[in-house]
């Protein structure tokens, strides 16, 4: 087996013991493009773009994964045509999310022909989810195929985005620009865009005066919108207002590797088959090289590691505002949803290091959840693509999953059709959407739904959320087809929509034979009473996001 090579900050190769592999998409080994991965020698400065020709065939705004994944994939498609790639900041980005990728998104990696770019940046091979409540604990395991089962990767966000940047830097029909977009250029009518035919670019930092001296390119096909969830071109496409629904704050934990793979995998569905270290300076999740979701928190808390010796803490706060740090008040709300989510007495060590980790950290590192559903793109010369396009709640890992897949399918489409012909590339587009909607609206509903669930915010929703974890527990495909649209392995709107039903059936049995915990007592009456208004809250719950996801 092949000795991993594990990077720290400065990218310097570390072995560590192999426990663990991905057999899809490897995590150990070399990447091809790795010599690229800090070189700066074929990133253009705005001051030296300012004198090169000012027309290509394809824009895309952004080299975040999505934007780079896309350019990579048009150079190989169209080795002839030239394509400008303008970022910002061509340094290692660093967020708090993005840090998981469902096999979903590795299948999707597969097919834009960079299967090798987990290796070289220290990932670790996941193997499903492992999720706590009320001191019960289950396993959903990712779903498998003909050679066994599938395994999604975790890693840092930001080397992976240089790996993506590394296979872009390594095209010669690719020019890396580092600027600034300011602008999209175009014809306009009635103060909206009806067709873009290129953009503006102006240096990396704009004065605040307005004073920089900026120059026009011109694209011959095609501008892709690429610059993620805060895109400053989204209101061109889509004016509905963005839906803030909690905040994920963010944490690290660091430990030693884990010396044996005993805990990588458990029976599907109810399990006993965890860890409980009591030393924290070792791996102190339940279940490594898992997503660890733990229910009984604030909001829920998700664990999964991005080496092996770091692990993220995303806690979820619910709602739109965000308790106040200058006063103390987002440490000690936090303290409490840790500590009630792993209590002392259940995970020694897990909570001793959460409780370092909040005590050691300066700063909280804190990130709004959004949805903003997708909107047809009616607008000649230019594609929104990613979360420029399209946002969803981070619980379930799926954006990059639903993004990776959008490129795909939309790179597919254009090589059959002329992407300068501006009525077949509105063909595409409407193709695009269509074949984009079954993945994107489970991986999409998915996530606002069980956000709604977890975080239970009132009796119902918390009923809910325990029928959600027995329905779970069941085993079979009461846990493997759920652990498909987690995974973004099973793209069926119809199965999910049967499957959340399900588990809200499960919530009125629950609460008229009073075998409820989260919402217990009463008489009959009353009983069957509130055990269908539960029903009509997980209607509320999923029916408005679905129409929402089905709007053109």
């Amino acid at each position: 087996m092949t000795v991993p090579m594990l990077v720290d900050e400065h990218h310097e190769p570390k072995s560590e013991s192999p426990l663990d592999e991905n057999r899809n998409w490897p995590t150990h080994g070399t990447f091809e493009y790795t010599s690229y991965y800090h070189s700066r020698r074929e990133i253009v400065s705005f001051k030296e773009f300012s004198a090169k020709s000012k027309e290509f065939d394809f824009v895309v705004i952004g080299a975040g994964p999505i934007g780079a994944a896309l350019a990579y994939k048009l150079a190989k498609d169209w080795p002839k045509s030239q394509i400008l790639v303008v970022e910002k900041n061509w340094a290692e980005p660093d967020r708090i999310v993005g840090e998981l990728m469902q096999p979903g998104g590795c299948q999707a990696i597969e097919q834009l022909g960079l299967c090798n770019v987990f290796s070289d940046i220290g990932a670790v091979p996941v193997h499903g989810y492992y999720i706590s409540y009320r001191g019960r604990q289950l396993h959903v395991p990712y779903m498998h195929d003909a050679n066994g089962q599938l395994r999604g990767v975790s890693f840092h966000h930001g080397r992976l985005v240089m790996n993506l940047r590394a296979a872009c830097k390594a095209q010669s029909n690719i020019l890396c620009v580092e600027g600034s977009v300011t602008e999209l250029v175009g014809q306009v009518d009635n103060g909206r865009f009806t067709t873009v035919r290129g953009v503006r670019v102006g240096p990396q930092r704009m004065q605040a005066d307005g004073s920089d001296e900026c120059v026009d390119v011109s694209s011959r096909k095609l501008t892709f919108v690429c610059d993620g969830i805060t895109s400053q071109f989204r209101k061109q496409l889509n004016e509905r207002p963005v839906e803030l629904i909690s905040h994920f704050c963010g944490l690290v934990l660091e430990h030693e590797p884990v010396t044996s793979d005993t805990y990588f995998d458990g029976p599907t569905g109810t399990t006993s088959h965890v860890s409980r270290p009591v030393d924290a300076k070792g791996n102190p999740l339940p279940m490594p090289h898992n997503g660890n979701v733990m229910l009984d928190g604030v909001g829920p808390v998700l664990l999964y590691q991005m080496s092996e010796r770091e692990t993220r803490v995303l806690a979820d706060i619910p709602g739109p505002l965000l308790p106040s740090e200058s006063n103390g008040q987002l440490r000690e709300t936090l303290r409490t949803s840790l500590s009630r989510a792993a209590p002392k007495h259940l995970y020694p060590g897990l909570h001793a290091a959460l409780m370092r980790s909040l005590d050691d950290s300066r700063r909280i590192r804190c990130i709004g959840s959004k949805f903003i559903p997708a909107t047809a793109n009616t607008i000649d010369g230019a594609v929104w693509i990613g979360d420029a396009l399209n946002v969803r709640h981070p619980l379930t890992g799926g954006g990059m999953t639903v993004g990776l897949w959008d490129v795909v399918i939309l790179t597919d489409l254009l090589r059959t059709h002329d992407a300068a012909n501006p009525r077949q590339v509105q063909r595409v587009k409407a193709q695009w959407q269509w074949k984009r909607r079954p993945r994107a609206l489970v991986v999409n509903v998915l996530s606002v739904a069980l956000h709604a669930l977890f975080a239970a915010e009132t009796k119902e929703l918390g009923l809910l959320r325990e029928a959600c974890f027995d329905y779970l527990a069941k085993g079979s495909y009461f846990t493997m087809q759920p652990s498909g649209f987690l995974s973004g392995l099973l793209p069926s709107p119809m199965l999910l929509v049967f499957h959340f039903f399900s588990v809200a059936f499960l919530a009125v049995y629950l609460r008229i034979s009073d075998k409820s915990v989260a919402y217990s007592g009463g008489s009959l009456v009353y009983r069957v009473y509130s055990a269908f208004y539960t029903l009509y809250i997980a209607a509320t719950v999923i029916l408005p996001v679905i129409w929402r996801e089905l709007q053109p």
